[in-house]
C-alpha cells in the first residue's frame, strides 16, 4: 500500500507538472511572462490543491515556476495535496503576497477577466509599483481543461457510472403520491452513502406542470399518475462532476388509462418520441472536428420538424469536468471546434408552459470519430 501510495503521488506530481508546462508554453506564445490563478478549480486543475483560499503565481519566463500562497488553515493539506508548485503559507493576504511575488519575477503578469471581480483586481494593484503589472489573459486554462487527458476521463467515468447505479436503484423505490422533495433527499443521501463527495447540482425533481420549468427546484409536490417526472442531478467524484437527465411517467398501474387522460397521455408520449430522436441525433452527431453549432443544429432539427422548436428555450449541451458548466458551449451559434477527449451534455427539451415538459441529457465523451457515451442508463419511455 505504502509503495502504491508513493507511486500514486509520483503519477500525480508529473501529471500536474505537465499541465503547468503547457500552460506555460502557451503564455510564452502570448508573450506574458506569468499568470496569476484565483479560480479555485483552476488552481485544483493545475496543482490538485482542493481548499478554500489560494493563489497560484505561474511563471513561464526565463524558466517555468509555480508557486501557491494559501492561509494557516491548509499548511498540513498543502503540503499533501499540492503538486508541481512550492507552497507559500502566507501571513497576510494569500492574494497579496501572491502579487508581490509575482512582480518581483516577472516585468508583467497575466489575468483572467472573466474569473476576476472589480474589487479583486483593485487588491491586486494596490501595492504594486508597476502599475500596467496586470494584463488580460482570458482563457487559457479553461482552453486546456477542456480536454480531458486518460486520468480525467477516468475520474468521469467513474461518476457516471455511479450516477447511472443510483438513477436505476431510485427507479425501484419511487412510488406515486411521493413528494419531489423526498425524492430527490434519497437520491442525495444514496449519492453519499456511494461515495459521493457532493451532488454537482441542486438536484431536479420535476413533475406534472412543473416540469415544463427546465431548472424547477424539488417542491413539496407530490408526483401523480398520469403525469411525466424530470430528474435531473449528478454527482462530484474525485473533483469530477457527472450530469444526466431522465424524464419517465408515472403510469396507472394494472388500470387502463381514464378516458379524460387519453390525450394528454398520447401527447407525452409523441414528445417524449421526439426529444429522444433529438438526443440521439445530437449525440450521432459528436466527434472530433465538429463544431458546437452542428450538434446544436442536428438536435435542434429534429424538433423543429416535429414542430416543437419554439419550445426548445436553451443550448444542447455544455462542457463538464472539475465544474458542471465548463466550455464549450454546445449552442447553434457557437462555432466552437470539439476535440478528442471533452466531455460534454446533449440535452435537448420541450418544454410546454402550464403543461409539461420533457428533458433527456447524457454526458458524452468526444472521440476520434464519434462520442462515447459515459451515462448510458436506460432512457426511452418508462412507466412507474
Amino acid at each position: 500500500m505504502r509503495q502504491g501510495n508513493t507511486w500514486h503521488r509520483i503519477l500525480l506530481k508529473m501529471m500536474h507538472r505537465g499541465r503547468i508546462r503547457h500552460l506555460a508554453q502557451e503564455l510564452r506564445r502570448r508573450s506574458i511572462p506569468s499568470l496569476l490563478v484565483t479560480n479555485l478549480p483552476d488552481v485544483r486543475y493545475l496543482t490538485g490543491f482542493t481548499g478554500s483560499n489560494a493563489a497560484l503565481v505561474v511563471v513561464a519566463e526565463p524558466r517555468v515556476s509555480a508557486r501557491l500562497f494559501t492561509d494557516g488553515r491548509y499548511t498540513v493539506q498543502a503540503k499533501r495535496e499540492v503538486q508541481g508548485a512550492t507552497v507559500r503559507i502566507a501571513p497576510k493576504s494569500a492574494l497579496a503576497e501572491a502579487c508581490d511575488w509575482a512582480e518581483q519575477h516577472a516585468a508583467r503578469c497575466g489575468f483572467d477577466r472573466s474569473q476576476t471581480t472589480v474589487a479583486a483586481l483593485a487588491s491586486m494593484k494596490k501595492s504594486l509599483g508597476k502599475r500596467s503589472f496586470f494584463v488580460p489573459a482570458d482563457g487559457l486554462i479553461a482552453a486546456l481543461r477542456m480536454v480531458k487527458d486518460a486520468i480525467e476521463v477516468d475520474y468521469m467515468r467513474r461518476a457516471a457510472s455511479l450516477t447511472c447505479s443510483l438513477y436505476e436503484g431510485l427507479l425501484g423505490w419511487i412510488e406515486p403520491g411521493m413528494r419531489e422533495r423526498d425524492i430527490a433527499a434519497e437520491l442525495e443521501h444514496r449519492a453519499r452513502l456511494s461515495g459521493a463527495e457532493a451532488m454537482s447540482f441542486e438536484t431536479i425533481v420535476a413533475s406534472g406542470e412543473r416540469s415544463s420549468q427546465p431548472h424547477a427546484r424539488a417542491t413539496q409536490a407530490h408526483i401523480s399518475a398520469g403525469n411525466l417526472v424530470t430528474l435531473d442531478f449528478g454527482i462530484v467524484l474525485d473533483g469530477y462532476c457527472s450530469d444526466m437527465t431522465r424524464t419517465f411517467a408515472v403510469g396507472y398501474g394494472e388500470k387502463p388509462v381514464p378516458p379524460k387522460a387519453k390525450v394528454r397521455w398520447a401527447e407525452q408520449r409523441e414528445v417524449f418520441g421526439a426529444v429522444l430522436a433529438a438526443q440521439q441525433a445530437g449525440v450521432n452527431a459528436v466527434r472530433a472536428g465538429a463544431t458546437c453549432g452542428e450538434v446544436d443544429r442536428a438536435a435542434r432539427s429534429v424538433l423543429e420538424a416535429a414542430g416543437y422548436g419554439k419550445y426548445f428555450t436553451h443550448s444542447t449541451g455544455h462542457g463538464v469536468g472539475l465544474e458542471i458548466h465548463e466550455v464549450p458551449r454546445v449552442g447553434k451559434d457557437s462555432k466552437d471546434v470539439l476535440k478528442a477527449g471533452t466531455v460534454i451534455t446533449i440535452e435537448p427539451g420541450v418544454y410546454l408552459p402550464g403543461r409539461f415538459g420533457v428533458r433527456i441529457e447524457d454526458s458524452v465523451l468526444v472521440t476520434e470519430d464519434g462520442a462515447e457515451v459515459l451515462t448510458p442508463a436506460h432512457k426511452g419511455w418508462m412507466e412507474l
